[in-house]
C-alpha cells in the first residue's frame, strides 16, 4: 500500500470510529517534543505517544482516541516518512488505545500483554467486563506477550516488559535502550494522584514495583514518558514512587487501627499532598485500601 493510500485510509476509517465524537476533537493539537535520540512524545488528548522513527518505519506506543488519528499521522508524518508498522498498547484502555482499529485496518501490526486483548474482545471477555460493545477485530492485538518481548527495529533495541496488577492486569513497559527512554503508560501519571484500575486488576502494590523496577534500569540520563502529564526523568518518578509508598504506609496504619474505608478516606491520609499531586485523592485512597498488602 502507497503510503498515500495508507494515509487516506485511515483518515476515513477515524472518520466513522464511534467511540468518541469527532466533534468533540476538532480543537485538539497534537504537540510533539523531541526526547532523545530517534524518539518522540506526542501528546494530544488521552494518554502520552511513544515515536520511534527510523528506516524500519514508525513504531508508536499507544493511539489515542479514533477520531484524532488523522492528527496523529500528520504528527508522525513531520517527523518520518515511514509508514506506522507497529502499535504497543501499555494497556486496555481506551484513551490509549481508541486509534487502534484505524491504524490496524491501516496495516499496522498491534501488539501488547495478553491480557489487554482479553479486555478488548467481545468473544473472550465481554460477559467479564459487561458490555455490549467492545473493539472490533481490526483493534485488537495480533501479536500478544504475557512477560516479555524484544524489537529490534530502527536500530534500537525495544524491551517490553510486563507489571502484574499494577494500573491494571495488562500493563507493558516500553525501555527504548539505546536513546535511554522508559514509557511507562498509566502506571506514571506524572504530577498527579494515579488511577488505579481495580476492577481491571490493578493494585498499588504493582504500581510501586513498576516504578522500582524503572528506577533499578534508570540512570542520570534516562527520559521517562509517562502516560499523563510532562515528560519527566528519574527524580520525577522517584518523587512518583515515594508518594505512593507514603499514602500506602499511612493508609494501612489507619485500616489496621480498624477503620473502614469510609473512615480511612474520612482520616483525609493525603491532606498536605494534595497541593503538589490534585484533588483526586479521594478515588486513589480507595484504591489504595483496597489493594494494599497487609501484613
Amino acid at each position: 500500500m502507497t503510503r498515500r493510500r495508507w494515509v487516506v485510509t485511515v483518515v476515513l476509517a477515524a472518520a466513522l470510529a464511534p467511540a468518541v465524537p469527532a466533534q468533540e476533537m476538532d480543537d485538539v493539537e497534537i504537540r510533539t517534543t523531541h526526547v532523545a535520540g530517534n524518539i518522540h512524545m506526542l501528546e494530544g488528548r488521552g494518554g502520552n505517544i511513544g515515536l520511534c522513527t527510523g528506516e524500519d518505519g514508525a513504531f508508536l506506543v499507544d493511539d489515542q482516541f479514533a477520531p484524532l488519528t488523522p492528527k496523529i499521522l500528520a504528527a508522525v508524518a513531520a517527523v518520518t516518512d515511514g509508514e506506522v508498522r507497529f502499535v504497543v498498547n501499555t494497556h486496555w484502555h481506551g484513551d490509549h488505545t481508541g486509534g487502534n482499529e484505524n491504524l490496524g485496518k491501516a496495516g499496522a501490526m498491534i501488539v501488547a500483554h495478553e491480557n489487554v486483548r482479553k479486555r478488548l474482545n467481545p468473544e473472550e471477555f465481554g460477559e467479564v467486563m459487561g458490555r455490549t460493545s467492545q473493539a472490533p477485530p481490526a483493534a485488537l492485538p495480533v501479536v500478544t506477550f504475557t512477560d516479555a518481548l524484544t524489537f529490534y527495529w530502527n536500530g534500537e533495541k525495544i524491551h517490553v516488559f510486563h507489571v502484574q496488577g499494577a494500573h491494571t492486569d495488562g500493563d507493558a513497559v516500553i525501555h527504548f535502550t539505546r536513546a535511554d527512554v522508559v514509557h511507562m503508560g498509566d502506571l506514571f501519571f506524572n504530577g498527579r494522584y494515579p488511577f488505579i484500575d481495580v476492577d481491571s486488576g490493578g493494585g498499588v502494590e504493582g504500581v510501586i514495583e513498576a516504578a522500582d523496577q524503572v528506577l533499578a534500569r534508570a540512570g542520570p540520563s534516562t527520559r521517562i514518558i509517562p502516560g499523563h502529564g510532562p515528560l519527566s526523568d528519574p527524580d520525577g518518578l522517584r518523587a512518583y514512587r515515594d508518594m505512593l509508598v507514603q499514602v500506602r504506609d499511612r493508609v494501612l496504619a489507619l485500616a489496621a487501627e480498624g477503620k473502614s474505608e469510609d473512615e480511612v478516606v474520612a482520616a483525609s491520609p493525603t491532606r498536605e499532598l494534595d497541593a503538589t499531586w490534585g484533588d483526586r485523592s479521594e478515588r486513589f485512597v480507595r484504591a489504595v485500601y483496597q489493594t494494599a498488602r497487609r501484613p
